[in-house]
């Protein structure tokens, strides 16, 4: 989303602890936009008439299918939450694709996909693939639960009960995560 010009600071402790973060924007849009949005986007994903699957998302040309747009949308916000946590100040993360992805059918109003994300780790240029579980209904925090691995450091640790993370996975069918 388009915040309008922020300013941020990040302080990274030296101990292993999420950086402090202050952040300064003009020009934000008001929560009646963003509340719009949200909204948008959301009947975007509840009026489909089957569970959106998808893979490769962007494709290999950089394009993505306006249907799974909103899927796209929601992958970058929860992996943001898992490039937060992994970041230092010598490494840091970009959302590269979504590999793939699948809805899951809930008996409430909330939505909840698999994503298998690949994370661009800088400067390293490695590809950090991590599972991720997102939940979310507008008004509401997204919710991620997730686990990483890569080849060269085999399996990271996961999510836990820590703020913006799921406490503990669904009980859906399928949501043995």
């Amino acid at each position: 989303e388009d915040a309008g010009n922020c300013l941020a600071t990040v302080l990274y402790p030296k101990k292993k602890s999420p950086p402090v973060v202050s952040i300064k924007c003009s020009h934000t849009k008001d929560q009646k936009e963003i509340q719009e949005e949200d909204n948008r986007v959301y009947q975007r994903i509840r009026h489909q008439s089957k569970p959106i699957t998808g893979n490769n998302i962007p494709d290999s040309y950089g394009n993505i299918e306006p249907a799974l747009e909103p899927v796209w949308a929601l992958a970058v916000a929860g992996s943001s939450s898992i490039m937060w946590e992994k970041s230092t100040e010598t490494l840091g993360y970009f959302l590269a694709q979504v590999k793939s992805v699948r809805q899951w059918i809930r008996k409430d109003d909330f939505t909840e996909f698999d994503y298998t994300v690949l994370l661009h780790e800088i400067p390293s240029q490695e590809m950090l693939s991590c599972h991720m579980r997102l939940t979310w209904l507008p008004g509401h925090p997204l919710k991620v639960k997730h686990f990483c691995a890569s080849e060269s450091h085999g399996v990271d640790e996961g999510s836990g009960a820590e703020s913006g993370s799921a406490a503990a996975p669904s009980a859906e069918k399928g949501a043995n995560f």
